[in-house]
């Protein structure tokens, strides 16, 4: 079930992998608590021995799923992991990864990032050749096409399948003897390599390293593939050079902001996010407060660059599960009161300047600044750290379809009447590429310039706000 007070976008997932550690199952436990943001509906860890594939996948959150019995059933020295939060296929147990199968080559088993803009084309073509597939999500399709080809090495045969796919993917294989890393050749999603002791570590976000004292190598460059085992680490370049697109989004919302991804510290961009937002808009005010948790940094920069004092306006209840059930209809009007309270001491009479990094369909936004009206709070004026959300992505990003993008549907004037701020200003696209870089950087959510082809889909992408 989706949190119903948060509508932000979900990541699709987080991937982690370690090869060459006699506690390799271990510190994947610790890899994906680091990454559990990316993805909160499954989890999975899949080890070696060197002989056989050993896996535990299930429904929930991490810290839930695993303990000491768990992982000691998960004995060898490499494995890999994966948090999920469904983009493509739906949430059960069967799409849960990472996904593990059996061919004639032996076993090998798979975690991805992403999301493939032509699995669904894919998918037809093979079971008409007589495929049978387990699971409804994309990522099953790179399987098969793998057990198809007729490469002699996995490498080359993970290359030959992955040509054939489109789309987002950073991606974990494992074998009983090898550790492989890919990323697509655009770069949508982050993929680090790092070194602990004598092993190797290949993670979505540098937060994942951290955790485990390992040393943060470098990022996986778009189009690579990484070979790791016990001759070390190779790597090659199978796909044809395009200009890079990464997901411009890691940045302003789904890296943690402790993170070292595309070449930039997450936590230092999206403050500077902040201060180009409040140099494009300023506003007379008193004070400037977040949205917490996720729009701290960018008000911080705000504050810094217009001057203005920063305060914690909105306390969050950190202990609201995303489960949560209100048990009456009689009190559906509590809402986001659930998550979030209002300091009134700091707000009553006050101009204030409220930052959160985004704006998806406007429904919690709205609940905020009348929680801050009532909390006394003279003037409320909104401000988005990036810019208007008008198009879905396609690319590992549960997002609304096009209809339900308030910035898609409405004017600012009636964005600002809806909400019922005084006013609400976003980031400028130019503002956005002057802090995180003109070039390399996919912006379709606010562009509508896809990069890769993409399918639009008859029924709506997210699943998120089906409450």
């Amino acid at each position: 079930m989706a949190d119903i007070f948060d509508e932000h976008f979900r990541d699709h997932c987080g991937v982690f992998g370690i090869f060459g550690h006699p506690e390799a199952s271990n510190l994947t436990y610790l890899g994906l608590y680091s990454l559990q943001h990316r993805g909160q509906e499954s989890a999975g860890i899949v080890s070696t021995d060197g002989y056989s594939l050993h896996s535990h996948r299930q429904m929930g959150l991490v810290a839930d799923i695993f303990n000491a019995e768990v992982l000691d059933k998960l004995p060898g020295s490499a494995a890999i992991g994966h948090v999920r939060y469904s983009t493509a296929g739906s949430s059960h147990l069967k799409n849960a990864q990472p996904f593990v199968v059996e061919y004639s080559r032996g076993a090998i088993a798979i975690a991805h990032n992403g999301n493939l803009t032509n699995a669904l084309a894919l998918r037809d073509e093979l079971e008409a050749y007589g495929s049978i597939f387990q699971s409804t999500m994309d990522t099953e399709v790179i399987v098969h096409l793998i057990a198809l080809s007729k490469e002699l090495r996995l490498e080359d045969r993970i290359a030959q399948s992955l040509k054939r796919v489109q789309g987002a993917y950073s991606l974990c294989f494992l074998t009983e003897d090898k550790l492989i890393g890919a990323r697509d050749p655009y770069g949508f999603r982050p993929l680090v390599l790092g070194k602990v002791g004598d092993g190797w570590v290949l993670a979505s976000e540098s937060c994942a390293l951290d955790l485990i004292e390992a040393e943060y190598v470098r990022e996986i460059e778009p189009g690579e593939v990484v070979v790791i085992d016990k001759k070390g680490v190779d790597s090659f370049f199978p796909f044809e050079k395009v200009e890079p697109a990464r997901c411009v989004f890691e940045q302003i919302y789904f890296a943690r902001p402790d993170s070292y991804i595309f070449g930039h510290n997450v936590y230092e961009t999206r403050k500077e996010f902040g201060a180009q937002l409040a140099r494009e808009n300023p506003v007379e005010a008193d004070l400037v407060i977040p949205v917490p948790d996720s729009g701290v940094p960018a008000a911080i920069g705000y504050a810094q660059e217009a001057g203005l004092p920063f305060e914690l306006g909105l306390i969050r209840n950190h202990y609201v599960g995303r489960t949560f059930i209100e048990p009456h209809q009689s009190i559906r009007h509590f809402g986001v009161k659930i998550k979030l309270n209002a300091l009134r001491n700091y707000l009553k009479g006050k101009r204030v300047v409220v930052v959160d990094d985004s704006l998806v369909r406007g429904t919690t936004s709205r609940k905020i600044v009348k929680m801050l009206r009532q909390a006394g709070a003279a003037e409320v004026h909104l401000r988005l750290s990036s810019p208007p959300i008008i198009s879905p992505c396609y690319y590992g990003i549960d997002t609304p379809t096009k209809s339900e993008l308030i910035a898609a549907t409405h004017s600012l004037k009636e964005i600002e009447t809806y909400i019922t701020a005084d006013s609400v200003a976003y980031l400028s696209v130019d503002g956005l590429a002057k802090v995180a870089g003109r070039s390399g950087y996919c912006n379709a959510c606010f562009t509508g310039n896809y990069r890769v082809p993409i399918i639009e889909r008859p029924t709506p992408q997210l699943r998120l706000f089906e409450v």
